[in-house]
């Protein structure tokens, strides 16, 4: 069945049928499964949050149903939350350069929707941990030991998510207060039109810098008209 662009039959197959030593390619999986959901729509939080659950749910219901030992099906759920992770961090990337695109031709922090925007990447990490919660939670009882190692490894060492989204919006709050200084700030009328187009800006954004990493360069990101 697909869901958020997610089929999820064929990733609780890939679960269910994974060996010990296939765990970098769980991971993978997950990466290219996650960012191609993402893709396929506005990359809202709210959209992010139902793509994030499903892949969790999916995984956790395969592992669920695999043959191996309990410490080899931590294992790949660890894989399966890196690969979530790492997904989740081309999202906080893509929100960045987005934001910042609009910063250097002007735009206000002190704009609601920027405000938001803002929000929405502080967010991202207590996205992916409520997203693994939730599947912990509705998970088969054999997996209540091996979730509970996973999200308690994860919330010891931090996400890449978080530090991606830490140092965005260090950057982003850097760059918006030197254009203050400098007094380059838009209009509200010029600013709202950019602030209307955010999120399929960012959508664009995150598209440009997966093709680029299949094809192994550097993801340039689509600009904005001055």
């Amino acid at each position: 069945m697909i869901k958020h662009g997610i089929d999820q039959e064929a990733l609780i197959a890939k679960f269910s049928e994974t060996t010990a030593k296939q765990g970098e390619a769980i991971r993978r999986a997950v990466i290219e499964t996650t960012l191609k959901a993402l893709q396929g729509r506005e990359l809202s939080l709210t959209n992010i949050k139902q793509v994030l659950n499903t892949v969790a749910k999916a995984a956790s219901t395969g592992a669920a149903n695999s043959a191996l030992p309990s410490a080899d099906v931590e294992t790949l759920l660890a894989k399966a939350v890196a690969g979530m992770d790492a997904a989740l961090e081309k999202a906080v990337q893509a929100n960045r350069k987005a934001l910042q695109q609009m910063i250097d031709q002007g735009a206000d922090l002190r704009e609601t929707q920027v405000k938001k925007a803002l929000a929405d990447i502080e967010k991202m990490e207590g996205t992916l941990f409520a997203a693994l919660r939730k599947a912990a939670d509705g998970s088969q009882a054999s997996l209540e030991g091996p979730w509970a190692e996973v999200l308690k490894a994860t919330q010891d060492k931090g996400t890449g998510t978080g530090a991606q989204a830490s140092a965005a919006i260090t950057q982003l709050m850097d760059s918006a207060q030197s254009n203050l200084r400098q007094g380059r700030v838009l209009g509200l009328r010029a600013s709202q039109a950019m602030l209307d187009s955010y999120s399929t800006l960012v959508s664009g954004v995150l598209i440009g810098m997966s093709d680029a990493l299949q094809q192994g360069g550097a993801a340039p990101g689509p600009s904005l008209k001055k």
